[in-house]
């Protein structure tokens, strides 16, 4: 790759195509979950948080890119065949129909629909809401070579001008003042540990060992060399969470990913 062409830009493309692909439900509802209860001890629950629910993603998705291998049973090998396998199907269950892809669409609806319907009406409005909403998610999950396209011209663009319209409103007009607020029993004196558990809630470090070999395989595609793909995807992974916008250009995604 042209030197021109590994400057900031190309390392605030990568990532923003990290923060499309990990930020979830999880990391919507748990961050504030936790600053209501550790209220005035929020400063080591959030470095807890930040600990578990960013930087073990960023050496998920670096132990993918150093080792240099195609998915995760190929980097749990090495410990054992078996073992290799019970953990692709814990991680991708877990990942999938067990845990992570049902809040992805009950988030939603709990947040957005839910206290517009009458108690009477909310079995028929999820199973509405949800049917739409993973039929929705199969339409463009079929449209494979067009993933990161979306998600950087899209779907990054549109969420973070709505995230940062809601951030602008939480400061203008605070419900309270976050020093009055006494940690709950757990963050009184475990705030870090309970941040910790609430980051690693998010399953992003789980969700990166799956997703990884996308954006390694997008970051290839944008031209840097195998041996350079481990630092790119640490410096812009790095950045992810002060991504301020930009396109992602689109980007043919291999079969086989």
């Amino acid at each position: 790759m042209d030197k021109k062409q590994t400057g900031l830009q190309t390392y605030l493309v990568i990532g923003s195509l990290v923060f499309g692909m990990i930020f979830g439900a999880g990391n919507l509802v748990f961050p504030v979950h936790l600053g209501q209860l550790a209220g005035s001890n929020w400063g080591p629950a959030a470095l807890g948080f930040i600990t578990s629910g960013v930087l073990l993603p960023l050496l998920a998705l670096l132990a993918l890119s150093v080792t240099h291998t195609r998915g995760l049973f190929e980097l749990a090998q090495p410990v054992g065949g078996w073992f290799a396998l019970i953990f692709l199907v814990c991680v991708h269950a877990t990942i999938g129909p067990l845990c992570a892809t049902p809040r992805t669409a009950t988030v939603p609806y709990a947040i957005g629909v839910a206290p517009y319907l009458s108690k009477g009406m909310q079995p028929v409005g999820l199973a509405l809401y949800t049917g739409t909403f993973f039929l929705l998610t199969y339409f463009f999950a079929t449209k494979e070579g067009k993933v990161t396209a979306v998600i950087g011209k899209v779907l990054n663009l549109a969420f973070l001008v709505m995230l940062f319209v809601i951030f602008l409103l939480a400061f203008i007009h605070p419900m309270g003042k976050l020093s009055a607020l006494s940690p709950t029993t757990n963050y009184l004196h475990q705030a870090f540990a309970n941040g910790f558990l609430q980051g690693y809630n998010t399953m992003d470090a789980l969700a990166m060992l799956i997703f990884g070999v996308t954006i390694i395989a997008a970051v290839q595609q944008m031209g840097f060399r195998k041996e350079r793909v481990a630092l790119a995807t640490a410096k812009g992974g790095a950045g992810r969470n002060r991504w301020c916008g930009g396109p992602v250009p689109r980007l043919d995604l291999p079969r086989d990913h």
